[in-house]
């Protein structure tokens, strides 16, 4: 093995146009440290990270590689310096072995192979590498954590001796990303590595790194060794001074709280329309959050789909309040259902409208009573949509620019606002969080809680198993189209958890 370099970036600024994504930030990673990038959304930590590694020429400042200065004009130079990177979506062929993809990558691959050197050379290899996967399989056949550590495996083959990774475990259940950034720790421990990781998980963080650097609106707000930094202090450099709302305190769901969703023995094709979707027996009572938990593409937004009246049901119940539902504007207007989708601008918007209309579209057609009414008022729309828009601070420029000029934040907030206001009796929620910031995330979710709290149903789906832990009373997983483990959340063991959403049980 070789042995690890250290790197540092000096004085970095880059800037778009008029627009500073980075602003003199200098970071140094020693020879052989685990070293994480923490940072919202938009703090400058791609951008600082392609300079790096010679995607972006900054606008100043300089890298150093043990020490010296280097040049790093573009990604080969990089690759020549041994510094690599590891996305976070996945950059190997699927239909090729691991094997092939390995020889082909090299920018030396004979033009005609040697395939039984290759595997001699490629077995011998993988004895001093810590990990194991089968390199004779198609790669589109490796569960996601071991398609993860082939990717590293490959820049280890590449000679690399420095390697971002870039949110390396959002594709992984936990006990896959405990042991792969185990496993990365060992290699930094032996000297043969050293890492830096962009991450937003502060448990993967303190368990993992040694030291860490923070930027927040492109600017370094702070670094240091994680012996010498709590969470608290790791949140404040990365969201400043800003108040993080509380999230209330669970009441306790009535013993004889009424179902108010109920699914049975559901049937839908799944996107491919060769496989389908089986949902069984799924009772939400009022005052209760059942998550769902699932890695992405087991059928969670197909399920949501038919919920939401978009993907036609072949064959069982969907029940609310014990009236049949088959997600009607009328019906979920009667039953007091509210969705919040993920991707809310492509999902629960239309994009071009202004955001009084996008707010309004519930209501803008009833009158006060509820009563359907015979012409549309544009000055009643804009009167509700300005009452909404101070209640759940959504900022925006005005209420006649269109929806999709918001932040994602503030899109998400004019969602909330429509989708929250009046009686809620039934929320189906599904990736609230997905790419907003912390103070947005904390938000979101205490008002989720509040609709519980308030006697709603939710039903949340989400990839996010720490948020499902946090908010949920009870958990379920889906797993290839099924429901296929559940828990309450007091005996809840997110290890468990994982190993069903993998489909290891």
């Amino acid at each position: 093995m070789s042995t690890a370099v250290s790197v540092e970036a000096v004085s970095m600024t880059m800037r778009f146009g008029a627009f500073t994504a980075l602003d003199d930030v200098s970071v140094k990673v020693p020879a052989g440290s685990f070293h994480a990038l923490l940072g919202e959304n938009g703090a400058g930590k791609s951008t600082l990270v392609k300079c790096m590694m010679g995607f972006y020429t900054p606008t100043s400042g300089q890298m150093l590689v043990d020490g010296k200065e280097a040049v790093i004009a573009s990604p080969k130079d990089a690759d020549r310096l041994g510094l690599g990177m590891v996305y976070q979506h996945f950059t190997l062929v699927p239909s090729l072995t691991g094997a092939e993809n390995l020889v082909i990558s090299r920018e030396n691959a004979p033009k005609i192979i040697d395939w039984r050197k290759e595997r001699r050379d490629l077995a011998d290899f993988m004895t001093t590498m810590p990990f194991r996967i089968p390199l004779d399989v198609p790669v589109a056949s490796l569960a996601a954590g071991e398609k993860q550590k082939l990717e590293i495996v490959k820049q280890l083959y590449l000679g690399r001796r420095f390697i971002v990774l870039d949110e390396p475990t959002s594709v992984l259940t936990p006990n896959e990303a405990e042991e792969m950034l185990g496993l990365v720790r060992g290699m930094t421990k032996a000297g043969d590595l050293t890492v830096l990781m962009i991450s937003h998980k502060f448990h993967e963080v303190t368990s993992f790194c040694d030291d860490v650097t923070v930027l927040r609106k492109g600017k370094r707000t702070g670094s240091g060794s994680l012996g010498e930094l709590d969470r608290k202090k790791m949140a404040a450099m990365m969201i400043g001074d800003q108040p993080i709302a509380a999230l209330d305190s669970r009441s306790a769901t009535p013993a004889d709280a009424k179902p108010v969703l109920t699914v049975t023995a559901l049937k839908a094709k799944d996107r491919t329309g060769l496989k389908s979707i089986a949902v069984d027996g799924l009772t939400v009572r009022s005052g209760e959050i059942v998550g769902i938990a699932g890695i992405s593409g087991n059928g969670q937004k197909e399920f949501l789909e038919v919920l939401a009246g978009q993907r036609a049901r072949e064959a069982g119940e969907v029940a609310v309040k014990a009236a049949p539902y088959a997600s009607t504007r009328e019906q979920s207007r009667k039953l007091n259902v509210r969705f919040i989708p993920e991707e809310p601008l492509r999902n629960a918007c239309a994009p071009r409208m202004t955001v009084a209309e996008n707010i309004s579209f519930r209501t803008f057609d009833l009158n006060k009573d509820g009563k359907p009414v015979a012409w549309i008022s544009a000055r009643a729309i804009r009167t509700y949509a300005t009452k909404l828009i101070e209640q759940f601070k959504v900022k925006t420029a005005s209420l006649s620019s269109p929806i999709q000029s918001l932040s994602g934040g503030n899109v998400q907030r004019a969602v909330l606002a429509r989708e929250l206001t009046g009686e809620v009796d039934l929320l189906i929620v599904s990736n609230p969080c997905f790419g907003l910031d912390f103070a947005a995330v904390a938000e979101i979710r205490a008002r989720i809680m509040k609709a519980r709290n308030g006697g709603a149903a939710v039903l949340l789906m989400s990839e996010d198993l720490d948020e499902l832990m946090e908010l949920s009373d009870r958990i379920l997983v889906m797993s290839d189209g099924a429901l296929v483990y559940e828990t309450p959340i007091a005996s809840a063991d997110v290890h468990v958890i994982g190993e069903h959403m993998a489909g290891h049980h």
